[in-house]
């Protein structure tokens, strides 16, 4: 069953996001969820830290609240665990480096030239990433999305627009937790599959990313797969189409998950001519009312919607 993916390899779309929720709320007027952030972020070293862009995090530093602050209290707690293990794997990676080093004063053996490569590649890693755990001043890589990352998603609760921490591939409600590995591409929901595969969440549950600019493999020249970016030469943020879903696993076992995909169409002219099959969907700011609040028995409303979307002229260029 097709749900939605590029042809040329699997993960094949990020993006790069508006992932700051002050600069959300001051472009949509939408109230924070803050009781799901604080859900998503609480601590527990029992469980894996949650996938979610640095700007994400860093923008509770600057909360204006308690509730705010103490969601910033659990990514710093997130941050120092995760920092200590950094230091972890410095300290066994220095001293594998050191024997190495030694090793080699004595005598030349492959194994212990390979060791030098693969401690220094280490060390160099773990000094990059414990950097970006201290680091404060934001850098654009900061906003970027992959699929199986958390970006916050607009939604409207009662009327009201709300933003919610979602995963950036949807799990629709009733599917097995294995779903995510037997169906990889579910972070693009395709326009010509959304009343078949996506017919439990499409006139039900929709939502928005605002979106910079966004990322696709192509197939270069020499056959080799080359990262393109596309961004609009307006420079307007994108409001990107999506798809998403409420999982609750029946069993109890597993946390509940709230996600989300991208809606894919036919490409724009020039994303084709860069060697891409499929655009994202952005929408104009005066069909979001419409959008964010469908009505299941009219869902050629919804087409029309993506048929009057924005047509920004996409400029290209292979990312660094």
């Amino acid at each position: 069953m097709n749900v939605g993916a590029c042809q040329i390899a699997p993960m094949c779309y990020s993006a790069q996001i508006t992932a700051a929720y002050q600069k959300l709320v001051r472009m949509t007027g939408a109230t924070l969820s803050l009781q799901e952030f604080a859900a998503l972020y609480a601590h527990d070293p029992g469980k894996k830290r949650p996938k979610t862009p640095k700007a994400m995090d860093d923008a509770f530093r600057a909360g204006a609240s308690p509730a705010e602050l103490a969601v910033w209290a659990e990514v710093e707690q997130w941050n120092r665990a995760e920092a200590a293990v950094l230091e972890q794997e410095l300290f066994a990676n220095r001293k594998r480096l050191a024997d190495a080093e030694r090793a080699l004063q004595v005598k030349e053996t492959k194994k212990a030239r390979e060791d030098v490569r693969i401690a220094g590649n280490k060390i160099e890693r773990a000094l990059a990433k414990l950097a970006d755990l201290k680091r404060t001043e934001p850098k654009d890589r900061d906003s970027r999305i992959f699929p199986g990352v958390y970006a916050p998603v607009i939604v409207s609760e009662g009327g009201m627009l709300v933003i919610k921490p979602m995963r950036y591939q949807c799990r629709l409600a009733g599917k097995p937790a294995n779903y995510d590995q037997r169906f990889p591409g579910t972070y693009n929901a395709r326009r010509d599959s959304l009343e078949k595969f996506w017919a439990p969440a499409f006139g039900h549950t929709h939502g928005l990313m605002v979106v910079d600019t966004f990322y696709e493999n192509v197939e270069g020249p020499d056959g080799k797969n080359q990262v393109v970016q596309f961004t609009p030469r307006t420079g307007e943020p994108m409001l990107v189409a999506c798809l998403w879903s409420h999982w609750k696993d029946p069993a109890g076992k597993e946390p509940d998950l709230l996600s989300f995909a991208a809606i894919t169409d036919d490409p724009e002219p020039e994303v084709a001519a860069a060697g891409h099959d499929r655009t994202i969907i952005n929408i104009k700011p005066e069909h979001v009312d419409a959008w964010l609040n469908p009505d299941p028995g009219d869902l050629a409303t919804l087409y029309r919607i993506f048929d009057d979307k924005r047509h920004p002229f996409y400029e290209h260029k292979l990312a660094a």
